[in-house]
């Protein structure tokens, strides 16, 4: 994955964790804990302390991330726990999901794709949860000013309301806008959303 400044930059961030032991959930991943059951997709998973989560509360989980230093410590715990997460390495800005799930948690990916592809993947993660399952989804929005952590000419800030927007027709459990103070004085504003796919009969009106 060497080349994509945006996987440098938390790969460099990752491996401080790793050396501090920087090991607790963010507030998307504790809101999002609740949530977890059956099989579950963690796409873009960084250290993989939400996957060793759901792993721990009977979850099967299989975590994707760019990042060697992400995912070669994620499977370091989970061998040493034994728990039923499978982690592999993958480009995700080209990742097409294979099968369906429980549940699928994308916190703080898509932004990192260009405009079209983050919209294409929103649209592939909404047809692999299966029915009645639900899907968690974290998005830095306009508004943003810390961008050190893109690559210049890819990457991006939805609209405001355009995540919500895009589970017009789901059950909205959650949905919600926060900001961070990031270095510089700048601000990270993000969208979350927590919603469960209807029945096809319902989603029909019969």
């Amino acid at each position: 994955m060497s080349g994509n400044p945006s996987v440098e930059f938390f790969d460099k961030q990752f491996e401080r964790q790793v050396r501090e032991h920087d090991l607790a959930l963010n507030p998307f991943e504790l809101a999002a804990l609740p949530h977890l059951n059956g099989r579950v997709l963690d796409l873009g998973c960084g250290m993989g302390n939400l996957a060793v989560a759901a792993a721990r509360r009977g979850c099967s989980v299989l975590a994707l991330d760019g990042s060697a230093t992400a995912i070669e410590h994620l499977r370091s715990v989970a061998a040493a726990e034994r728990l039923d997460v499978e982690a592999p390495q993958v480009d995700l800005s080209h990742y097409e999901i294979g099968e369906t799930f429980d549940t699928t948690v994308s916190i703080g990916l898509l932004m990192f794709f260009d405009c079209p592809s983050a919209r294409w993947s929103l649209g592939d993660i909404q047809a692999h949860v299966r029915e009645g399952g639900t899907a968690i989804v974290n998005v830095l929005i306009e508004g943003t000013t810390y961008l050190d952590m893109f690559d210049a000419d890819r990457h991006c800030l939805f609209e405001r309301a355009a995540l919500a927007d895009h589970f017009a027709q789901w059950e909205l459990l959650r949905s919600e806008f926060s900001d961070f103070e990031a270095p510089g004085g700048r601000i990270k504003s993000f969208a979350t959303v927590i919603a469960r796919k209807p029945h096809a009969a319902a989603a029909a009106g019969t």
